[in-house]
């Protein structure tokens, strides 16, 4: 048997999707294999690059019919302690209209069903690495750019609302320039710096169906005038995958396959 089947065979009756608590659907063996080669794969690649931080992505769901190729993406960062790569990012609560943080291993971070088992990496710049790496493992700060009120797609420059990616946005901010400490300045040093949220065009019914069907959908945080006309302006990990290297905030993205 497989190291990774073996290791398979031993957590499939236990393991738990963070973020998921009312998730009744164990994964498979088959899935839970899949999951932990990926990990390694990204374990690999990671130590190759020489990198302490980057920002890894995941397909968590097929977002094709919107031309995005990522779902949902986190800090990497390398345990100065621990020597291990650690995952820190942010998961809606099982549908709910709130997340948390959460800190994961690289095996916990591909557990959770993606709709592809592949994934993508930006290595950031050496600066904003080192900043990175002195505040990730800091509860306090983590937490400094997290709103509890979630929507899957909240306004990039709202505060009444804030998903995955946005804290991710964000808290980058936050480090990467002096004076930030609020979501309001991240948003403003975003805008300044050339971020361009992700257009989604929605129709009324989409949105009407989504907001009595969903509580993590919300569009009430967005401008009347572009939620009226169908346009969504929301943080993907396609459009900051785009921006980082624009920007001089990290090298091109790298895929990873196991």
């Amino acid at each position: 048997m497989k190291p990774a089947l073996a290791l398979a065979a031993l957590v499939v009756a236990t393991a738990a999707h963070a973020g998921r608590p009312c998730e009744e659907k164990q994964p498979t063996v088959r899935q839970i294999e899949q999951g932990l080669n990926l990990a390694q794969a990204t374990a690999r690649q990671l130590d190759a690059s020489g990198a302490q931080v980057v920002i890894l992505a995941r397909a968590g769901q097929d977002l094709s019919k919107y031309g995005l190729q990522w779902s949902h993406l986190g800090f990497v960062y390398k345990d100065p302690q621990a020597g291990v790569w650690r995952v820190a990012h942010k998961l809606n609560q099982c549908g709910t209209d709130h997340a948390a943080l959460y800190r994961q291993g690289l095996g916990e971070f591909f557990l959770d069903r993606p709709h592809r088992y592949d994934a993508a990496f930006v290595v950031l710049k050496p600066e904003l690495q080192q900043a990175l790496l002195q505040v990730l493992p800091q509860n306090a700060f983590i937490a400094r750019f997290n709103e509890r009120r979630y929507s899957m797609v909240a306004y990039a420059f709202g505060t009444t609302y804030q998903q995955s990616n946005q804290w991710v946005l964000e808290t980058l901010a936050g480090s990467a320039a002096p004076g930030i400490n609020n979501r309001r300045d991240a948003q403003a040093w975003l805008k300044a710096q050339g971020y361009q949220p992700t257009d989604l065009h929605l129709s009324t019914m989409t949105r009407l169906g989504g907001r009595l069907t969903k509580a993590n959908i919300a569009f009430d945080d967005h401008p009347s005038a572009r939620r009226f006309s169908g346009h969504i302006d929301t943080v993907t990990v396609d459009s900051m995958f785009a921006w980082l290297p624009r920007a001089n905030l990290s090298e091109p993205p790298q895929l990873v396959k196991p």
